[in-house]
């Protein structure tokens, strides 16, 4: 995963204000239990002498955000009184979080998105397309395309007047609705930079459409006669489509990235070496089990390669004033420094990974530190 939709937070040294909380509407009683869980949270933000600013900049994008449809939650992030980046979340977070320090608390972010694979699913028509896309953001969009030719579209029987002109303009209606249809296709993909299109519906027309995508898209496209739009269609059926190409996207990634990481045998190895390699900006993709519960804490300073396991470190490379800040935070900020990406794994993807952290590195020389040992 790429972290440039972090980048606004580094460019501000904080401190920041961060909170998660579930955004769900889709209940009779949400606006009271929203408003609740919200007093709750601001509660918790004065009990941490947070920047009243903030929280009243929080307030407004809390009280104020555009609501979506189903369960869902909302990551913001603010500093001087200023909200500098607002996520919707696909599904509620695993508890509301309310923190207030020298950096963002981004790690519960990072870890909700990372199975979150950008995709556009289209169910053609022979008078056009509905199209669907989520972002890795996890924002819901959609587009309704109707042709530019809507009669003739149905082919007359054999033997009908003028039979063959009918047959020929109605083909040529089905391609040009077609390819109005997967101009918009495309435009959607390119602009929450899809990995999959799922192509669905009417047999001719999604043919139709799937020839006249860019060759980029239809190297990234899967065809499905799920959901085909007839009386009695199971969406379901289109859904778990969906859900599998996406699944199979986001495990080719982690599955590249672990077999990246094994190639470097004896380096990029447990928090040490990754906080060295991250100071030298080595680090090409950082691996990271997700662990909410840990208590791990790291020393920075002003810049983002500003790391390290102690404040003794810092102080040496003149760093006046070294800060204690959570491993994950402190991590996440230097990758997002440094142009680096990261994968998110569950503990049972990597039960032997030291310190549950490790790094795929840019280069290695000999001044890499290595465990010769391992």
């Amino acid at each position: 995963m790429q972290l440039s939709f972090l980048r606004p937070i580094c460019a501000h040294p904080g401190p920041w204000t961060s909170v998660y909380l579930d955004a769900s509407r889709d209940t009779h009683d949400a606006h009271p239990a929203l408003d609740l869980r919200w007093r709750a949270l601001q509660e918790r933000l004065a009990e941490q002498r947070t920047d009243p600013r903030d929280v009243a900049a929080l307030d407004a994008v809390v009280r104020g955000h555009e609501p979506m449809a189903g369960d869902y939650g909302l990551a913001a992030f603010a500093t001087d009184g200023e909200v500098v980046l607002t996520e919707y979340l696909s599904a509620p977070p695993r508890k509301d979080i309310a923190a207030y320090g020298p950096v963002a608390h981004t790690m519960p972010l990072v870890a909700q998105r990372r199975e979150q694979v950008p995709w556009v699913r289209v169910l053609a028509s022979r008078t056009g397309a509905d199209v669907d896309a989520v972002s890795a953001g996890g924002v819901p969009r959609h587009a309704h395309v109707k042709g530019g030719n809507q009669f003739p579209l149905r082919r007359v029987q054999q033997g009908g007047w003028n039979h063959s002109h009918y047959q020929r303009d109605a083909i040529t209606s089905w391609r040009r609705n077609a390819g109005d249809a997967a101009s918009a296709t495309a435009a959607l993909a390119e602009r929450v930079g899809a990995e999959v299109i799922v192509v669905a519906g009417d047999t001719r027309a999604r043919q139709l459409l799937a020839a006249q995508l860019p060759e980029f898209w239809q190297d990234r496209m899967v065809q499905t006669d799920a959901g085909f739009p007839a009386a009695g269609a199971d969406q379901s059926a289109l859904d778990d489509v969906t859900v599998q190409a996406i699944a199979e996207i986001a495990a080719a990634h982690t599955d590249v990235a672990m077999d990246r990481f094994g190639m470097q045998r004896d380096v990029g190895a447990g928090l040490d070496a990754v906080v060295t390699a991250l100071q030298r900006g080595q680090v090409d993709t950082m691996l990271i089990v997700d662990d909410p519960s840990s208590i791990e804490e790291l020393w920075i300073g002003p810049e983002p390669t500003d790391i390290a396991i102690g404040p003794d470190e810092l102080r040496a490379i003149s760093v006046d004033e070294p800060q204690r800040v959570r491993a994950d935070a402190a991590l996440v900020r230097a990758l997002v420094g440094t142009d680096a990406g990261v994968t998110v794994l569950g503990p049972e993807q990597a039960p032997d990974l030291t310190d549950g952290v490790g790094a795929v590195l840019r280069y290695v020389d000999a001044s890499t530190p290595a465990d010769r040992d391992g």
